[in-house]
């Protein structure tokens, strides 16, 4: 072998090494992602940014007190899987509220509060804003992020259109994730519903974890996810959350309204005997006919609660249902509530109505306000 093939055949030996090292370090190199899930129906990192083709992993958990998933979608593809999502009925909480949708390219098991779960994918190699939105019912109007696939630049945070409003701070900011998650700031989507639905904000007397749900008849209430009870209930107007949508950090949303019910126990069920205060573990809810059905536990039973106005629109019919229970279970009252009460089973008196096993497998506490 002359001189000039030694050179060349060198020259061969070390392109082809170059080359090998860089499709090695290309395949091996891995980007990591770490979202929560956080109050106020929120993503703590609502974009983040990875090259076409490379592979990704990505740490999902969940530090809110409710359940949600993450679902990355096609490009333009959010409100579709999301709406497809909202008609899986009872079968939601089986697929994880995840459509059999083809523009679903990626997503993980709904998860309950304090899970953590990952994805590991390689990222497309077509450049895009690809979505990623919880479709869990209610959600995906206000929880959804992108990710964008691409090797160029990516718009500043403030200006970016592809995030929830009430995100654009500096990019810093959000890159570090230093800054407190306001809570709801898009006036628009809740209220071109049509009742019932439920929205997240801070509500007046009531912890952060309260949840706002509108009925038919101008009958709204607040239910607090971090007590696990029904705080009060009012007539009229729903919620002004001008204060919120200002950005003002912990505003609170004003009751539009007038409260003719509101709590004044310690807590409504007891269990074995009255005044029995139980420890209570938020478990999530699930929507039944788009009314929400809170699901929660006291001393381990678990308990399902359902609220709905009564037809003339004067009042709340609460349907509890505990279908393991083998103990008594007393539901508590007082006469400074505000309304007038009677049940499907028993007579409540003296402000306490005793339920056997047998009885408070499912019952009904209805709730009518007092005329003065």
């Amino acid at each position: 072998m002359d001189i000039i093939q030694k050179r060349l055949f060198l020259l061969l030996s070390i392109l082809t090494s170059i080359l090998m090292t860089s499709a090695h370090q290309k395949q091996g190199t891995l980007t990591t992602v770490s979202i929560n899930a956080v109050g106020g129906l929120k993503y703590d990192k609502v974009r983040f940014q990875v090259k076409p083709g490379s592979k990704v992993k990505l740490i999902f958990a969940n530090k809110d007190d409710m359940p949600h998933n993450l679902v990355i979608t096609e490009p333009g593809a959010r409100i579709e899987v999301a709406n497809a999502a909202s008609g899986l009925g009872d079968n939601g909480v089986e697929l994880n509220y995840v459509p059999k949708h083809s523009k679903v390219l990626w997503s993980t098991a709904l998860l309950n509060p304090g899970e953590t779960t990952s994805l590991i994918f390689s990222a497309p190699e077509k450049e895009g804003i690809y979505p990623y939105v919880c479709t869990y019912p209610g959600h995906s109007l206000v929880m959804f992020g992108v990710m964008y696939v691409t090797n160029k630049a990516i718009p500043l945070l403030e200006n970016d259109p592809n995030i929830p409003p009430g995100n654009k701070s500096s990019d810093v900011t959000q890159q570090n994730a230093q800054h407190p998650a306001s809570h709801f700031s898009e006036p628009a989507p809740p209220y071109t519903k049509v009742p019932p639905f439920l929205y997240r904000a801070f509500i007046p007397d009531a912890s952060p974890t309260a949840i706002a749900v509108r009925l038919p008849q101008n009958i709204s209430y607040c239910w607090d996810a971090a007590t696990c009870y029904l705080r009060y209930a009012w007539e009229g107007e729903f919620l002004d959350n001008t204060e919120i949508w200002k950005g003002h950090f912990q505003a609170y949303a004003k009751v539009m309204g007038t409260v003719f019910f509101r709590n004044n126990t310690r807590f409504p069920l007891y269990v074995d005997k009255p005044g029995n205060v139980p420890t209570v573990k938020f478990k999530g809810y699930r929507l039944v006919n788009r009314y929400p059905e809170f699901h929660y536990t006291i001393n381990g039973i678990d308990v399902y609660e359902l609220l709905k106005e009564n037809k003339e629109g004067t009042g709340l019919i609460r349907t509890f249902r505990i279908p393991k229970s083998s103990r008594i279970i007393w539901f508590a009252f007082t006469d400074e509530d505000g309304v007038n009460y009677t049940s499907s089973v028993g007579n409540p008196t003296n402000g306490k109505l005793e339920l056997s096993p047998g009885e408070n497998i499912q019952f009904t506490i209805i709730m009518t306000k007092k005329r003065l």
